[in-house]
């Protein structure tokens, strides 16, 4: 997926901002598949996922993991200028669903600003699983979503990121 994100026009998130146009495009593109259709696109994302940067492999990541996933999975912001940047480690042939959410959300927000990230609708991974029968993940998925947005609030606010300081040093 591209990291073509520039928020478009056509449908306002559950925040009020217009969806990132990576969003929108794969919720578009969810809607119209069947299940299995679904699940081979959710293997095909989960192969994308961008490798964690060896700068952040040192890092403590007690910070990072999401508790509420089942799965250990950490996900490290980076801010540059006014544009965020999400990596995630995780083992992503254990978990391909969860590489492959992240994988979609990572290439719609990922070098945009916070506001990309704040504009996910509260229903992406409802609308994105749907149909699936993989309700067990979305507690987990929803709160990885939940954490991308709080970094999005917290660059947004200016307030200093977990781990801004090891990873510059």
């Amino acid at each position: 997926m591209s990291n073509d994100a520039t928020p478009s026009n056509s449908g306002p998130s559950s925040s009020g901002a217009p969806l990132p146009a990576g969003v929108e495009r794969v919720l578009r593109q969810f809607q119209t598949l069947s299940r299995e259709e679904k699940m081979q696109t959710l293997v095909s994302y989960s192969r994308k996922l961008e490798p964690l940067p060896a700068r952040f492999a040192a890092m403590d990541r007690a910070q990072f993991t999401v508790p509420e996933c089942n799965t250990r999975v950490d996900i490290f912001p980076e801010l540059s200028g006014d544009r965020l940047h999400f990596y995630a480690d995780i083992n992503a042939r254990q978990s391909p669903t969860i590489a492959a959410v992240l994988a979609i959300i990572f290439g719609a927000v990922n070098d945009q600003p916070p506001e990309a990230t704040l504009a996910i609708p509260d229903d992406f991974v409802r609308q994105v699983m749907s149909s699936i029968g993989l309700g067990t993940r979305e507690v987990g998925l929803n709160a990885m979503v939940g954490r991308l947005k709080r970094y999005a609030r917290d660059a947004a606010a200016h307030v200093a990121l977990p781990g801004a300081a090891e990873a510059a040093g």
